[in-house]
């Protein structure tokens, strides 16, 4: 009698016979190392090599579509201004009157004479302040809205770029139009965001009416009301709506042709924007000080 033939193992565990093979390239494969397929089971090499071979959906910012509708920048930007909002409160030992007797929001909070004394930390640190709990709840409302539509069309880079370029444009139009006032709050950045909206509306051919009207509510609320900062505001929107036209409409009109392409001319109009949000608050700095 002839011996039988040793049993094929897996080519990834061989120490494990098997009689199981991938109907794809045909290699001896353990149940472990097997998964259903359209047709018969395919192995994990496989897969892996089929998943590297299709291209990744991608929204139309050209960013990689999430694989959870979660928007995780959004919860993450919410308690970075709540967090700071408490060490306000605790050093001044008021929830309602945080900005007295706080270090955080003396150092902190936007005031372009001191900026140009070098203090260009206030530039950014004051977006992330806020006058009393109504006012962080308003924003932080307002972020969350927008925000979470904005961070899965733009992405999880590209939205907080865009976020970050529209607290420097509110706070260049602080420091060119409203040099002596003590500005702080987020709400330069959300201005961006509602322009960055209304752009990704445009894009997906939906009708931006709504938001529209939302935006001019909102600067007829900081056209009546005092205390609010109209230029910080219309600085934000400025920002936001620029590079986000940037991001999504400038490589067509430049005729970019590939996706890598695209996705680099977003990214130079998110730098240039930046730039010149920056080269304003230089200018601001100086002329405060004039």
């Amino acid at each position: 009698m002839n011996p039988q033939p040793p049993a094929p193992t897996c080519v990834r565990h061989p120490n494990r016979p098997t009689g199981l093979a991938c109907t794809r390239c045909g290699r001896p494969s353990c149940a472990e190392c097997l998964r259903p397929a359209a047709v018969g089971q395919h192995c994990v090499d496989c897969l892996r090599a089929e998943q590297r071979n299709v291209a990744p959906v991608r929204t139309v910012s050209g960013a990689a579509a999430p694989r959870t509708s979660a928007p995780y920048v959004t919860y993450a930007l919410i308690a970075i201004n709540v967090v700071i909002y408490a060490i306000t409160a605790a050093q001044a030992k008021s929830l309602m009157d945080n900005q007295l007797g706080s270090a955080l929001f003396f150092d902190w909070v936007l005031y372009a004479p001191a900026v140009a004394d070098g203090e260009w930390w206030r530039v950014i640190g004051s977006g992330f302040l806020h006058y009393g709990p109504i006012h962080l709840l308003l924003n932080m409302f307002a972020l969350y809205v927008v925000g979470r539509d904005a961070e899965l069309v733009l992405g999880r880079l590209r939205y907080p770029a865009v976020y970050l370029v529209s607290l420097l444009g509110g706070s260049a139009g602080v420091m060119l139009l409203a040099q002596n006032s003590l500005t702080a709050g987020a709400s330069g950045a959300v201005y961006g965001l509602f322009g960055a909206i209304t752009i990704i509306l445009l894009r997906l051919r939906q009708n931006p009416n709504q938001m529209l009207i939302i935006i001019g509510i909102n600067v007829f609320i900081s056209l009546s009301l005092p205390g609010i900062s109209l230029w910080g505001h219309l600085g934000g929107l400025a920002a936001g709506t620029l590079v986000t036209l940037g991001i999504l409409f400038l490589p067509a009109w430049l005729r970019v042709r590939t996706p890598q392409a695209a996705r680099t001319v977003g990214w130079i109009a998110v730098a240039l924007v930046a730039i010149a949000a920056l080269g304003l608050v230089v200018v601001g700095a100086i002329t405060s000080t004039a």
